[in-house]
Formats: structure tokens, C-alpha cells, sequence
């Protein structure tokens, strides 16, 4: 109890010397804020957050918003065609003789600071948090009495973790070669881009070699502490890369991998299930603007109909009179994707429409400080999973399944037993389409829509089924994931072109040695 007590004293005792420190704006101050040379005026603001009040922070807001005019002697704060005065906040009339306070881009600079060391002050637990941001990105070294008053008051542990750091920034400011020495030292700690970029500059600025040594050996702590998030951030892309591959190559999968249809037309039907999702949000737009946040759930199912509506016409009208016969298939779907892109042209225009990302797939969840997954990418990854968990059910626990899996492997013995191959064959042409369409609805969230969306992956797409087993749906999920990794790692060490050619390479070198992929289809043994 006497501990508690103690404590409450002590806390009553610290903000009464607080309060005692603040004072009142003065018309001097606020005249020297106002008018004068830039320097002057940020000098005469520096000083006048230290003890700031009420008004002080009233004033700099309007100082912010162009609010302010100014004669040779007053200053006023003008509001809805109003006048006040800045110290009273009394309403008083302006001269016609006052002229505006015009702020350059350094005083801007020095209104935004000075709003964010007086935010450190708030209330407000989120608002104290991006005050400091603020704080890292612009060091002052006239801000140190205010950050170290800051740090005194503050109770986060987090964010006094985040003031300690931006006080060393600020000291890194410093006229003081003591102070600059053992800021360098402290930030060696850090884990952040930012405070890198910083010592970076100050390196440029450095003249004094013990300083420089100091910061060259915190910037190669910084990089030793970053480089895992850089590898993870590396992992990542791969992996949202193969998730990506992953979709289309599903589709494939079963079109290609279990009926043996070459589909060229494959990536076509992407394009037609990322354009369902871009009517689909203009109809939310138009229409349901209040669950405008929702349209993506409504264009799942919108985007795998139309996509499989579409594949059910050409296995009907095309495919269906050219099994057996692999060179034709290839070209008359290759002139079927030629004529979708071009329907397309005429609908929608040949330039790229955007489809918006719904709120809860905007921004990312932090990790790192240098690592951000974007929230799109992981519904890809998710989606990806979710799609895949589906086709496995569909392809080994339905009736459908069993079906296609009975005509793909023997065709006269699944028509014997009475199973009507034709529309079969049309169900599974159906659902890979579907499947493709699920990809294009997937791909419209990464990028823009346009006519050759699905030309940049129906090649990737085919070397992903090829290398993983004709027929294997687990091959098709370790070859995506394979290639996409593989593909973003060499992308860093040899550039996007390069990277491209080696995977070639190696699929080339892969199916010569294993013709049948990574999984091959058993069989039996006569």
C-alpha cells in the first residue's frame, strides 16, 4: 500500500513540474514564428515547443492549414472569415493592410516536426507512435530537450524503445563530436532501413575518422541484423510467385494432364474469369456501394462460372471432335485464344482496366522491419490452398472424380460400365476452366486486366504440369512452388532475364533426364 501510495505521489509530483515548465504563447513568439526569415522563424518555433501550451499547438496547426496573416506588430489566426487573436483566442477584427504568412517547403518541413515532438505528448497511444516515425525520418538536433522530455513522461515500453532511438538519431545531428560518436555506436543496434539510410547520409557528412569508423561498423551491424528479413522477403516472393502458378497450373492439370487436351486457349480463360471480377466490382460500385468491401467473395463464383461456361462450349463446339489428334487441338485452341482476346478488344477496350483491392486486402502485416507481406498476396497464397484442398476432394472423393479418373485411364471399359464418356468429358473440360477462371480472379488483385493477361503465364503454366507429372497434383504443387522459388532467388543474383533462361535450362535438362516428371503415373506391371 505505502508503495503504491509513493508511487502515485510521485506521478502527481512529475506532472505539476510539467505543467510548472509550460507557458503561455506570447505575442512575441508568435510574431517572431510568423514573420522574419526562415531560419529565424523555425528557430523562434523550436524554441516555443519546448514548453508548449495550448495555444502554442493551436497556432502551429494554423501556421499548417495557411491560416495565419500578420502585420508589422500583430498576427492573427483567421477561421471561417474570421479573426483571432493567437494568444487570447479572443475574435478580433483584421487589418485590410495584413498579408498572409507564406510557408516555404523548409518551413512546412519544420510545422510538421514540430506538430509531431508536440504529439508525443497525446493521449492517444497510436498518435504518440507515429509522432516518433515522424521524428526518425527528420532528426534535429533542436528537438533533444523536447525527446528527452518525452522519454522521461513516457509509460509504453515500445514506444520509450522507439524515443531512445530517435534520441540517438537526433544526436547524430549534433554539433557535438562526443554526441555524434555515441549516437553512431547506439543505432548499431537497430533493425531498421530507415536509421540505415540515416547513417548513410551522415556518412556522406562525416568528417571526423573516428565518427566515420563508428558508422561504417553500425551500418555493417544493421546489415548482418536485416539480412534475414531480406532472405525471408526473398522465400516469401517465391512462394507467392509458385501460388500464382500454382492456380493456373490446376486448371492444366486437368485439362491437359488427365484428358490430354494441348489448351491453348488456357490462358484466355484466365482473362475471362479476371474480367468477371472487374463487372462484378463496377456492379458492387454502381449498385452496392455500401459493400463495396464484399465484391471479391461475390466474384469467386461469378468468375469460375463464366470461365467454365465458356470452356464447356469449346469442348462442346471444338475439342470435342479432336481428341486424339494433338497438333490439331493445339492449333484450332490457338486460334480460339486469338479470337477471345480480340472479343475482348471490342468489349472492354484494348487498354488495361484496374480492379480495386477490398480494404482488408490493403496494406500488409509487418514481420520484419524490412519484411511487409502484403495482405493480397497472402489471400493468394491461402486462396491457392483453398482451391487446391477442392480439386484434390473433387478429383479422389466424388463421383466425378471417379468418373474422369475411370475414362482418362481406360476409355472402352468406362463406356462398358456405363459411364457416358462424352459428358465427362465435357464436366472435366468444364471444371478446369472453372479452375482457370479462379486464377484470373487471383491475378486481378496483383495487377491490372487486360486482353494478355493469361499470355505471360500459360507457358510457365505447362512447364509447371510437364515437370511435375502429367496427372499429379502433387508434382503440379512441388514443381509451382519449386520454379517460383527457384526463379526469385536467381532473380537476385542474376537479374529477371537471366533467371528466366536458367530455369529453362533446367526444366529442359530435368525432363531429359526424367521424362516422366517428378512423380510418374503408376502403372502396372505385366
Amino acid at each position: 500500500m505505502f508503495h503504491r501510495w509513493t508511487h502515485h505521489l510521485f506521478a502527481a509530483l512529475l506532472t505539476l513540474l510539467l505543467a510548472a515548465q509550460v507557458h503561455a504563447l506570447t505575442p512575441q513568439e508568435a510574431q517572431a514564428i510568423a514573420a522574419g526569415e526562415t531560419d529565424a522563424r523555425i528557430t523562434a518555433l523550436n524554441q516555443a515547443i519546448l514548453n508548449a501550451d495550448g495555444k502554442t499547438t493551436e497556432f502551429i496547426q494554423a501556421l499548417a492549414d495557411d491560416a495565419v496573416k500578420v502585420t508589422a506588430t500583430h498576427v492573427f489566426i483567421v477561421r471561417d472569415d474570421k479573426g483571432f487573436d493567437p494568444v487570447t483566442g479572443a475574435e478580433v477584427k483584421v487589418p485590410d493592410d495584413a498579408e498572409d504568412v507564406i510557408n516555404n517547403n523548409l518551413m512546412r518541413g519544420a510545422l510538421d516536426t514540430a506538430q509531431a515532438a508536440l504529439n508525443l505528448f497525446s493521449p492517444d497511444r497510436q498518435v504518440r507512435a507515429a509522432a516518433v516515425q515522424v521524428l526518425l525520418k527528420e532528426p534535429d538536433a533542436s528537438r533533444l530537450p523536447i525527446i528527452e522530455k518525452a522519454i522521461g513522461a513516457e509509460t509504453d515500453e515500445k514506444i520509450k524503445v522507439q524515443l531512445t532511438v530517435a534520441l540517438a538519431t537526433t544526436r547524430l545531428a549534433s554539433d557535438d563530436k562526443a554526441q555524434r560518436l555515441q549516437a553512431a555506436t547506439e543505432l548499431g543496434h537497430s533493425r531498421s532501413p530507415d536509421i540505415k539510410l540515416l547513417l548513410n547520409q551522415r556518412l556522406q557528412e562525416e568528417t571526423e575518422a573516428d565518427v566515420k569508423a563508428a558508422l561504417q561498423a553500425s551500418l555493417k551491424s544493421i546489415d548482418a541484423n536485416l539480412v534475414w528479413g531480406e532472405r525471408l522477403g526473398v522465400i516469401f516472393s517465391g512462394i507467392s510467385l509458385g501460388s500464382i502458378l500454382l492456380l493456373v497450373a490446376l486448371g492444366l492439370a486437368i485439362t491437359y494432364g488427365l484428358m490430354g487436351v494441348i489448351n491453348m486457349a488456357h490462358g484466355e480463360l484466365m482473362m475471362i474469369g479476371a474480367y468477371a471480377t472487374y463487372v462484378v466490382q463496377g456492379l458492387f460500385q454502381k449498385y452496392l456501394p455500401g459493400a463495396f468491401d464484399w465484391y471479391l467473395i461475390a466474384a469467386i463464383p461469378v468468375a469460375f462460372m463464366a470461365s467454365a461456361l465458356m470452356g464447356m462450349v469449346l469442348e462442346r463446339g471444338v475439342i470435342r471432335f479432336l481428341y486424339g489428334r494433338p497438333l490439331e487441338t493445339l492449333l484450332a485452341t490457338w486460334g480460339i485464344s486469338l479470337i477471345l482476346m480480340q472479343l475482348v478488344r471490342s468489349i472492354f477496350g484494348a487498354q488495361n482496366v484496374a480492379v480495386e483491392n477490398p480494404a482488408w486486402m490493403s496494406g500488409g502485416l509487418m514481420v520484419l522491419p524490412n519484411l511487409i507481406l502484403p495482405w493480397n498476396r497472402l489471400f493468394i497464397i491461402l486462396f491457392a490452398g483453398m482451391v487446391l484442398l477442392g480439386v484434390a476432394w473433387i478429383i479422389g472423393k466424388t463421383r466425378l472424380g471417379l468418373f474422369v479418373r475411370g475414362v482418362t485411364q481406360n476409355r472402352p471399359i468406362a463406356s462398358c460400365m456405363g459411364v457416358n464418356t462424352a459428358r465427362i468429358d465435357t464436366y472435366a473440360f468444364a471444371l478446369g476452366s472453372g479452375i482457370a477462371g479462379l486464377a484470373g480472379c487471383a491475378l486481378s488483385q496483383v495487377g491490372n486486366v487486360g486482353p494478355d493477361l493469361g499470355q505471360s503465364y500459360i507457358v510457365d503454366s505447362f512447364l509447371v504440369v510437364v515437370l511435375g507429372g502429367v496427372g499429379q497434383l502433387a508434382g503440379t504443387v512441388y514443381a509451382a512452388l519449386g520454379l517460383g522459388i527457384l526463379n526469385k532467388l536467381l532473380e537476385g543474383w542474376a537479374g529477371a532475364v537471366l533467371a528466366k533462361i536458367a530455369v529453362l535450362l533446367f526444366i529442359v535438362v530435368f525432363i531429359q533426364k526424367r521424362p516422366q516428371g517428378i512423380f510418374a503415373v503408376k502403372g502396372r506391371e505385366a
